[in-house]
Order: structure tokens, then C-alpha cells, then sequence
């Protein structure tokens, strides 16, 4: 029987059991072994500690992914207040909606003596990060987290995903983790089926167009209306990028005769644009993708307008646990005795867009975290948000009120239900707090260290992260694109100008000629500068 690891602690030994963090050997065990580990050792030390220095209040600016519903209602302060305690520091939380990011984030830069303490970011190290960084904005972490002693977790940061957070040598920023097979196709498994268009072992473009074309025209869900389309898509053109890779051109730069390029340099590269211009021509994506907002995506799906879903593996397999879901329960095509499914397929033509091995960070602000001791705050608490304990907490909640353990000591989640209105309150109250989370030293590390049962849907998804894993395709200039003083200027901007050239031209706003040219003068606007120093590093 798995070992209950969490609401004792945090309600009645929380203070007691943090200097067991300081254990390396925490890292050895697996699930609770590892929790075990923390919370035997010597609690002197962590008394002394707590006696000695003073708690530090932190501002902490947090993404908000849940529409302002982020830890609130009857437990939320006792959910806070445990986990203020177990970290050893006072928080204050300043959200800030996922599309408004990018500008708080620029508007907090220009007033260093007032940035959050702590900030998040989305994405990977570019633009004004790289700038800022260069002017000293953020403290340089390679002073402080590389002592196992203190931060047990955050030590074990891999060198290769550190070397894409460090500017001019110094490590400027703190991933959030991610699986790195992580993107892939996924589709309704009843829909191809009954269509006969399921997808080969190693599927092409082709196979995929011809299931996209039937889930589109040949009436998939049997009603006789002509209400479907085959592939999910919104504003968010990732799939795109992940489409790109089937091609072989790469993901984001690829090596061409011994030099990095951009791969919208390449040949494969309009290949594949031409392709999904065709998905778009054929009506087989939504006409206004452009305009659908990305907190609606996967909705599509859910309710049986699409059959595709291109991205990360992990929506997939949560469209299908929807689909089984008591409260949304929907029937297959095939044998509606049964729920429909979807199959998670990975990689395409033997590619599929590898993730950077994070996906958002956080920086600390050299200004505002003036003396070691606050930094060292700080570090504590991000170190501490990855023990077993606060896994727990900031993603499941309170035991006995959001899960319970079952006989076998498997964490049950009591507020699921999405369509239930109890459920969501209650989940509401540690909504959000996920995203404090660094996950370190991997994603599935801190996942094996929650007693989570497994079930045929994680069964599915890990599956298909290890086999996206062999076929996922590396940026291979990441690193040095941090490197580069000009793409830290106008990179992004001239990303953003590429990414939305391509959606014109998709959509017929600009013919290839016109695209090209577009291109051309992006590479005129400083791309040609970027390529000459990123190669210079190599």
C-alpha cells in the first residue's frame, strides 16, 4: 500500500518537516519514497532556521489561465496558508491573464524598482528577456541553486535546458518543465473506424488529409447534416509548427550545408505551408481559425464539430476522458454502447516538433530581491513547491475535501466534474496555484511522486510521449538564439511577422509570390544579422 503523504504534514508538521528538503537523498526514492525521505530526516536545523531569519513577503506575478477563477472560495485561504507555511515565505500573488502577458511583463521591465519579485513568462528566453538580462535585471541563479544542500529540486535543472535560460554566461531564469516528445496528433478513434481512414503505423500527410477529408464530408457522426470539419484549430497556429516537421524541415532552424537557417528558408518548408493551405482551401479547418479564441480550443472536439486535434498529446488524451466522463458521456459512432475515444498518435511521417524541455519560466528580479536573503527566499520557495507535499496541494487541493485516498492509497479526485457546479467551486479554491510549479527536476519526476493510480488514459499518454519522444524534432539553435544581440532586438517581432505572413498566405490574403517577399524583407530587417551570429557561436 502506497504511503498517505500529505495532509498530516501540512496540517500539523508542516514547519517540522522542511529541513528534510535539504536532503539530496530525497531525489533517490521514487513516488513516496521520496516523500518519505523528506519528512524523517533531522528537524533541528529547520527550527533554528526558522528562528534565525526573518520571513520574507514575495510578490510573485503568476499567469492566469483560468479567466480571473484562480484560488478562491471557503478553502482557499487555508490552502494558502498551508502552503505559506510549508515554503517558509508570505506571498503575493499578482495574475495576470495569459494574453496580456508579453505587455505587463514589458511594463514591469521599466520600473525595476517596483518589478514582482518573482515573474513568470511564457514560452522560451527571447526579445526583452535577453535585453533586460543584459542589463542586470535578473539575478544571476548559477550563485545559488547549483547547492544540493539548500535546493534539492532546483540542483538537479538539466545543463542542456539551463544552457537555453543563460545570457552571457549567467542563468537568468528557472524552467517549468515539460515532457519533450510532448506534441503530436490525436484523433477520434470511432470517427475513423467507421470511416475506415484510422491512421497506418507510419502514417504520411497524405493519410492524414484523407482521414481529415472524411471526417469533413462523409458525415462521420451519421446524422445526415453537414456539421462537421475534420481538424481543430484557433487563433494558436502551434499546429502549424508541428505540421512544418512532416516535411522535414525542422523545428523553428534547421542545418542546411553545414550552416542554422530559419526553416521558412527552406524548400520543405513551403512544401508544408502549401499543404496546410490546402487543408484551409478544402474546407477541412475552420474559415475563421484566425479568430477563434484559444481558450475555447479543444471545445470543438468535445462537442463533435472536429475530429482532429493537433498539439500537445496530454489534450488529447483529456478530450477523450470528456468523451467518458458520467456528465458528458459521449456515445461511439460505432457502438454507442460504448464512450467514444481518441487514439493518440504522436508523430507523422517519422517527425513530430520536439518542446524546448520547458515551456514558460521565472525570473527573480536583481532589483527588488536586494540581499541574499531574499533570494534565497525566493529560491527556497520554488525548491519547496516541488516536494511531493505542494505537488499535492497546488494541483489536487485538500484531503478530504477536493481527494481522498482509496484503499490502496491512490489519490481520488473528489472535485472532477466539471459539469458539476460543487466540483468547480471546490477546485476553484486551488485553481491556478499549478502554475507556481517548476517541476523540477522533470515533469515526470513530479508526476511519479504524486500516488496517482494509473489508468488506461496516462497509460496512453505516456505511451505515446515515449514514442514522440524517438521522432521529435530539436530546435538546434535555441541556445544560441539567446546568444544573438539582434534577435534579443527585434527577433520576436520578426517571428511574429513570419507566423503571421504564413496565415495570410493560408488564407489567401497574399499570393506565394507576395509571401516570399514578405520573407525576403524580414530577412532584410535584421534575420539575415541573426543567422551571421548564431552561426558565429557555433
Amino acid at each position: 500500500m502506497k504511503r498517505k503523504v500529505v495532509s498530516a504534514l501540512l496540517t500539523s508538521a508542516m514547519v517540522m518537516s522542511l529541513a528534510a528538503c535539504g536532503s539530496s537523498d530525497s531525489q533517490t526514492g521514487t513516488g513516496t519514497d521520496a516523500a518519505e525521505n523528506q519528512t524523517t530526516g533531522s528537524t533541528e536545523s529547520g527550527s533554528t532556521q526558522a528562528q534565525s531569519t526573518e520571513r520574507q513577503t514575495l510578490t510573485w506575478s503568476v499567469i492566469d489561465v483560468n479567466a480571473g477563477v484562480n484560488a478562491t472560495g471557503d478553502y482557499a485561504e487555508e490552502i494558502m496558508n498551508q502552503l505559506e507555511e510549508f515554503c517558509g515565505a508570505d506571498l503575493e500573488l499578482i495574475w495576470y491573464a495569459n494574453d496580456a502577458l508579453s505587455e505587463k511583463n514589458s511594463l514591469a521591465l521599466t520600473s525595476p524598482s517596483t518589478m514582482p519579485q518573482i515573474m513568470s513568462w511564457g514560452g522560451t528566453v527571447t526579445g526583452d528577456v535577453v535585453s533586460a538580462a543584459k542589463n542586470g535585471a535578473f539575478v544571476d541563479l548559477n550563485n545559488y541553486i547549483w547547492d544540493s544542500e539548500k535546493y534539492p529540486y532546483l540542483s538537479q535543472l538539466s545543463e542542456d535546458v539551463a544552457a537555453n535560460l543563460t545570457v552571457n554566461g549567467q542563468l537568468i531564469a528557472l524552467p517549468r518543465t515539460r515532457v519533450v516528445g510532448r506534441y503530436g496528433l490525436s484523433y477520434r478513434q470511432d470517427w475513423a473506424e467507421k470511416l475506415g481512414v484510422e491512421l497506418p503505423e507510419n502514417a504520411t500527410p497524405d493519410d492524414v488529409y484523407n482521414m481529415l477529408y472524411a471526417f469533413t464530408y462523409n458525415d462521420p457522426d451519421g446524422n445526415g447534416v453537414d456539421d462537421t470539419i475534420g481538424m481543430e484549430m484557433t487563433s494558436y497556429t502551434g499546429p502549424f509548427d508541428i505540421i512544418q516537421t512532416w516535411f522535414g524541415c525542422g523545428n523553428g532552424w534547421q542545418e542546411v550545408d553545414g550552416q542554422l537557417v530559419p526553416v521558412w528558408t527552406t524548400d520543405e518548408y513551403f512544401e508544408a505551408v502549401d499543404y496546410i493551405k490546402k487543408l484551409y482551401d478544402d474546407g477541412l479547418m475552420p474559415a475563421d481559425f484566425y479568430s477563434r479564441p484559444t481558450d475555447s480550443w479543444s471545445n470543438g472536439c468535445k462537442t463533435g464539430e472536429n475530429g482532429v486535434f493537433i498539439d500537445v498529446l496530454d489534450s488529447g488524451k483529456r478530450i477523450w476522458q470528456y468523451y467518458e466522463a458520467e456528465d458528458t458521456l459521449t456515445p461511439s459512432v460505432v457502438n454507442p454502447d460504448e464512450p467514444a475515444s481518441m487514439t493518440l498518435y504522436g508523430a507523422v511521417n517519422g517527425h513530430t516538433l520536439a518542446t524546448a524541455g520547458y515551456n514558460g519560466f521565472f525570473t527573480l528580479s536583481a532589483t527588488t530581491l536586494d540581499t541574499p536573503e531574499k533570494i534565497e527566499a525566493a529560491l527556497t520557495v520554488l525548491d519547496r513547491l516541488c516536494s511531493p507535499e505542494m505537488l499535492t496541494l497546488t494541483q489536487y487541493g485538500l484531503e478530504g475535501i477536493n481527494y481522498q485516498y482509496d484503499a490502496d492509497g491512490y489519490i481520488e479526485d473528489l472535485d472532477a466534474d466539471a459539469e458539476n457546479t460543487e466540483a468547480v467551486a471546490l477546485a476553484n479554491n486551488y485553481k491556478g496555484l499549478n502554475q507556481l510549479l517548476t517541476f523540477l527536476p522533470t515533469s515526470e519526476s513530479s508526476t511519479g511522486a504524486i500516488p496517482v493510480k494509473s489508468d488506461k488514459f496516462s497509460d496512453a499518454q505516456n505511451a505515446a510521449y515515449a514514442e514522440a519522444l524517438e521522432y521529435a524534432e530539436v530546435n538546434p539553435a535555441l541556445s544560441y538564439l539567446v546568444g544573438s544581440d539582434t534577435y534579443s532586438q527585434v527577433g520576436a517581432d520578426l517571428d511574429d511577422q513570419v507566423t503571421a505572413a504564413r496565415t495570410q498566405y493560408i488564407c489567401g490574403s497574399i499570393t506565394l509570390d507576395e509571401f516570399k517577399a514578405t520573407l525576403d524583407s524580414i530577412r532584410g530587417q535584421g534575420y539575415d544579422a541573426i543567422i551571421e551570429e548564431v552561426n558565429a557561436q557555433r
